[in-house]
């Protein structure tokens, strides 16, 4: 019987994936990848009718319901089908409406986990996410909402954790920072800007919420992953002391 796997492809670096990604890959029928999944990735499936159904900000992207009906028809047709998602798929990838699409056709579904971009920045920062006395929560958030979707009440989320990742944020930066300091983070928390996480293009910006509009600027257009948080203080001491100099230089 057909059965569709929801893959994880990490945040980039093809040699990130689990072995049972790896494995399923290399024997699928059709694969299904998005657009920041690497090539060398997706040459794995060397057997495979390759299918991109990716997603961009702010570019043409394949609408999720035709990405749904897509998946019912080739389980329908083929024994191995993978979903190739960035990350894993349970995090920010609209996993459950395929999932439950999928079920509703009758179609098993099994997930295989990946390794998310937050995991794959704090790994090349050399800062944890959680640190024993300092930070005991995290949270991972997106500003990003669909069209015709409700509002989403991120801000809270991260007021109350110890440390914040926030994904798909670069372009909003203006309303992340006005947001935040509004409701009453401190303009001198520590943030980190990791572009291309894992990837040999991937480049770090460091300073503080209150310049983080002038570090979203200064991106490429690689994926980036905005890290916030007293963990990144004592690592990034340097980078926060140049950038306070500079920014005295400029006041005087």
């Amino acid at each position: 019987m057909a059965k569709v796997w929801l893959v994880g492809a990490g945040p980039g670096a093809p040699d990130l994936l689990t072995l049972r990604a790896a494995r399923l890959i290399e024997r699928a029928d059709v694969l299904f990848y998005d657009a920041l999944v690497h090539p060398d990735t997706i040459a794995l499936a060397r057997h495979a009718e390759k299918i991109p159904v990716g997603k961009r900000c702010g570019r043409h992207s394949t609408a999720q319901t035709f990405i749904n009906k897509r998946l019912v028809d080739a389980a329908s047709r083929h024994e191995l089908v993978v979903r190739l998602k960035g990350g894993d798929p349970m995090l920010f990838g609209r996993a459950q409406e395929e999932i439950d699409a999928l079920a509703r056709a009758g179609i098993e579904v099994e997930v295989v986990p990946g390794i998310t971009a937050a995991l794959a920045a704090s790994a090349s920062l050399g800062v944890s996410l959680t640190r024993r006395a300092l930070s005991r929560s995290v949270t991972f958030v997106t500003p990003r909402i669909g069209e015709n979707e409700p509002s989403s009440n991120w801000v809270r989320p991260v007021l109350a954790a110890d440390t914040a990742v926030i994904y798909m944020g670069a372009g909003q930066a203006d309303a992340i920072s006005s947001a935040l300091i509004e409701n009453g983070m401190r303009p001198s928390t520590p943030v980190a800007l990791v572009e291309s996480a894992s990837l040999p293009e991937e480049s770090h910006r460091f300073g503080t919420l209150a310049g983080l509009v002038a570090l979203a600027a200064s991106t490429g257009a690689g994926p980036v992953v905005i890290v916030l948080g007293e963990v990144l203080r004592e690592q990034l001491a340097p980078s926060l002391a140049t950038l306070g100099q500079t920014e005295k230089k400029m006041a005087a």
